[in-house]
């Protein structure tokens, strides 16, 4: 075991960075764009532009600095590794702990507005007993847990870094987990290889180590969930990109997005648009200031370059690591999932009932690939009531 004392922490963005930040932005080279209203050729030079615009004129990064600031937060370096996690304390007479973990493109940002109602649940018309101790970190080489100085973190080891940061740092005997997207991934591989350590596994993305959906076809859905093969079909052009570079050469797209904010932005919004449930509005789902924080994270420290990484270490050779065990429920602790309408891989729920300890699965009515962000109020539902009955 290597890891030092959690030291409590404020993000503090030189003013010489922001300087920086909005030189480049007014500075962007901007190209051509023929042809591309209908988003044809990747993200639409007009819509970036009218976001940009906003970023330089109207946007205060430092108000929301002070937004995230009002959350107590801690980095800790574990194993070599720095983490950076919001750590808030429930109110009520026996809350949970959980850990909640972002994706990518997310941010730590993300679940900023279920940690109230979370924690809280009293002050935000629920039930003190469902309070929880809420831990929310960074992914190795996100965010504010930089730099990443050591390779070789995919989603396996990042549940190791969460084990330990749960049990050895904060002292939690058990706990619980929820994920979306690489969040999902690293949920299901605490569940996979921590059973002892958990009172439950919730996943939005349905990922179960030793299940490759990317093998599903349509005969292994259910009638009624015909929707579900239909969805990864449209979805599926939308995920290749990023994925094969990040994969593959991460490192090569890297010098162009930390160089530019905007290219950063291009790379990390655009995906808003294809993965949220927005109805062709985006502006509607993601507020410009939300979306200018998640590109301004992202971009300080140079951030977008190790984040991507995670892609490369977790399919080294091109598929994931082998699970750990080979029974048949390769998630025995108690599994939940809350299954968006627009999310952008799924699982038939009898493969669910066969690999995982399934619990708890609802179809949500609305939302996409960033619930958390997109439908806070029905997250917070969901992970108070799978979680209640669970000890």
């Amino acid at each position: 075991m290597s890891r030092g004392e959690p030291v409590p922490f404020k993000v503090a963005i030189p003013q010489e960075d922001l300087d920086d930040l909005y030189a480049r932005l007014r500075n962007t080279r901007w190209p051509g764009d023929a042809g591309n209203a209908g988003w044809t050729y990747g993200v639409e030079k007009g819509w970036l532009q009218d976001l940009v615009r906003y970023w330089i004129e109207d946007y205060d990064w430092r108000a929301q600095e002070d937004l995230i600031n009002s959350f107590p937060q801690y980095r800790v370096e574990i194993d070599g590794v720095p983490i950076h996690y919001i750590h808030v304390k429930g109110v009520g007479p026996n809350p949970k702990p959980l850990i909640l973990t972002h994706g990518w493109p997310w941010t730590f940002w993300d679940w900023k507005d279920v940690i109230g109602p979370l924690t809280d649940p009293g002050a935000h018309g629920g039930d003190p007993a469902d309070a929880f101790d809420v831990v929310v970190p960074s992914l190795p080489g996100a965010g504010f847990s930089v730099p990443l100085t050591t390779t070789g973190y995919g989603a396996r080891r990042v549940a190791e870094l969460w084990q330990k940061l749960m049990t050895e740092v904060l002292g939690y005997e058990r706990y619980g987990a929820g994920g979306g997207d690489w969040g999902s991934i690293i949920t299901g591989e605490i569940g996979h290889g921590f059973p002892d350590s958990l009172y439950g596994v919730w996943l939005t993305l349905p990922y179960v180590p030793g299940v490759n959906l990317r093998t599903l076809s349509e005969k292994d859905f259910a009638p009624d969930e015909a929707w579900m093969w239909a969805r990864m079909q449209e979805a599926g052009p939308t995920i290749q990109s990023h994925r094969t570079v990040h994969q593959i050469e991460p490192q090569t797209i890297a010098y162009g997005l930390t160089d530019s904010p905007v290219g950063t932005a291009a790379w990390v919004l655009g995906r808003r648009r294809d993965w949220g449930d927005h109805g062709g509005d985006v502006f509607s789902l993601f507020d410009k200031d939300f979306l200018c924080t998640t590109a301004s994270i992202y971009w300080f420290n140079g951030s977008i370059a190790s984040s991507m990484r995670i892609y490369h270490e977790h399919f080294r050779g091109g598929r994931p690591p082998e699970p750990r065990h080979y029974r048949e429920r390769a998630i025995d602790v108690p599994t939940g999932f809350a299954v968006f309408p627009k999310e952008l891989l799924l699982l038939p729920r009898a493969l669910a009932a066969k690999v995982t300890n399934l619990r708890r699965w609802e179809v949500q009515p609305r939302g996409g690939h960033f619930p958390p962000a997109e439908q806070p109020g029905l997250v917070t539902r969901e992970l108070r009531e799978f979680f209640r009955e669970l000890s």
